[in-house]
């Protein structure tokens, strides 16, 4: 087991490399679910990123028999393309731009507003189809699981950490799929705690490491939140 800073514990499952590690997002929140398991007499809070972490998330609050709730995080990207990663936004309104990237990209913090404020306005439409106008959990004092399939820059769960941060929760848990080793580290120092069940030295996307990795639809996440809500079964789980 690795660790890349004692004190905050980060940990990570290694494990061969190969493509299709995880059958499906479920089958990765089952795994972190074992991982996460001695959290269960704490009463987590589990905080998913929609859209993707939705599914794995709801498989460790199923399992553990505790809250699923969502924060709305979006990507900055670059105005040329979208996919290239310069910050990112969180639903309270905490920004997190990568200035030093911005800078070598060729942009000014100018010419992303019109980025800015489209992403924003997603956030809206995510937070009302999702919520339903309902307000974030309350967070002080609790354990905070944040949860995502994967990432790779990790520019949308730093911004989600800070976020959460600001909350005063008494600690924060990241559990992931698979991350590139920096990101990893580099989560570390933010997060009190990692937990990731992949860590590669050699990256490309978070989609190669599952077998089955379709896009996640708003009805998906809409659907699974609901059930998450509904009372728990015979055993303590969330209905299947």
């Amino acid at each position: 087991m690795l660790r890349p800073n004692d004190q905050l514990g980060s940990t990570m499952f290694e494990r061969p490399s190969r493509r299709g590690l995880f059958r499906d997002r479920q089958d990765a929140g089952e795994q972190l679910a074992e991982r996460l398991a001695h959290l269960k007499p704490l009463r987590p809070v589990i905080l998913a990123l929609p859209r993707g972490g939705v599914p794995v998330g709801f498989e460790i609050a199923r399992r553990l028999a505790v809250p699923l709730e969502i924060l709305i995080v979006r990507k900055v990207g670059a105005p040329s393309n979208p996919e290239y990663g310069l910050g990112a936004l969180v639903e309270d309104g905490t920004r997190f731009l990568d200035e030093p990237r911005v800078r070598e990209a060729g942009y000014t913090l100018d010419d992303l507003e019109p980025t800015i404020q489209a992403e924003l306005g997603e956030i809206r439409r995510r937070a009302l189809a999702y919520r339903g106008g309902r307000s974030l959990p309350e967070l002080r004092d609790r354990f905070v699981v944040l949860v995502d399939d994967g990432v790779a820059t990790g520019g949308t769960l730093r911004a989600a950490i800070r976020s959460v941060r600001a909350r005063a929760p008494r600690r924060i848990i990241v559990a992931l799929g698979v991350a590139p080793r920096d990101t990893f580290h580099q989560l570390g120092l933010e997060a009190d705690e990692v937990v990731a069940l992949h860590v590669p030295q050699e990256f490309f996307a978070v989609g190669e490491w599952y077998a089955r990795f379709d896009q996640v639809s708003d009805a998906e996440v809409e659907h699974l939140l609901e059930r998450a809500r509904g009372p728990p079964d015979a055993s303590g789980m969330r209905p299947q």
